[in-house]
């Protein structure tokens, strides 16, 4: 059974108050989203596996404990997930990346895939989805929906900076066997799907786009 983890370190806090300021400039967001994504990225990687190994330091033989070599994999969801990826891959350079395409349908605002490119050995890896925000929650279930109907993945993480109830409700009841990692939990959603106070457009922001 997956479980929501509320990130509350005060550095994360910290760097998220800058994060969420209109005044923050696109250079410092795009540096500011990296440093959360990485910060969280030692929370989400707690559990994983490790071994023992032998190894000689200047001084003597000793038994240290190193990575089990368990296999990872970041995936962001196109295209504000970039901002989140090379923090991690700094932390993790072994992990490999998957892209994942995803746009809402003005008709049945429902998530369409337009892009989708996968490591071959996808599925047997521990996946990481990232995505700076969770709002309504569609695109983030499409994302994980597909990465375990089509590639046959068993092993996810759902990591997002801000989320809202709304689409943390949606994440349990469609993925209840996912880990959900957030910086913070905000209010609610308004009426034009945005998380209130969130940050604005996490995409615009970090690529200095309208």
């Amino acid at each position: 059974m997956g479980s929501l983890h509320v990130l509350e370190h005060p550095l994360i806090q910290h760097k998220l108050a800058l994060l969420r300021d209109q005044n923050t400039g696109v250079k410092e967001f795009r540096e500011l989203v990296g440093e959360i994504a990485q910060l969280m990225c030692y929370e989400a990687t707690r559990d994983l596996p490790t071994e023992e190994v032998e190894i000689v330091t200047p001084v003597a033989k000793t038994i240290v404990r190193m990575l089990a070599g368990k296999k990872l994999a970041i995936v962001p969801i196109l295209r504000a997930g970039l901002g989140m990826v090379d923090a991690i891959i700094d932390l993790i350079p072994s992990a490999k990346v998957g892209h994942i395409g995803l746009y809402r349908d003005p008709q049945t605002h429902l998530p369409v895939e337009y892009y989708c490119k996968m490591p071959p050995d996808i599925s047997e890896r521990q996946i990481f989805i990232v995505d700076p925000m969770l709002a309504t929650g569609g695109s983030a279930s499409a994302a994980i929906s597909l990465m375990k109907e089509k590639y046959g993945c068993n092993h996810i993480v759902l990591m997002n900076l801000i989320a809202a109830p709304e689409g943390i409700a949606v994440i349990r009841r469609d993925h209840p066997n996912v880990d959900l990692f957030v910086a913070a939990v905000d209010e609610r959603l308004n009426e034009h799907a945005y998380i209130v106070p969130g940050l604005g457009d996490a995409g615009d922001r970090i690529f200095g786009t309208k």
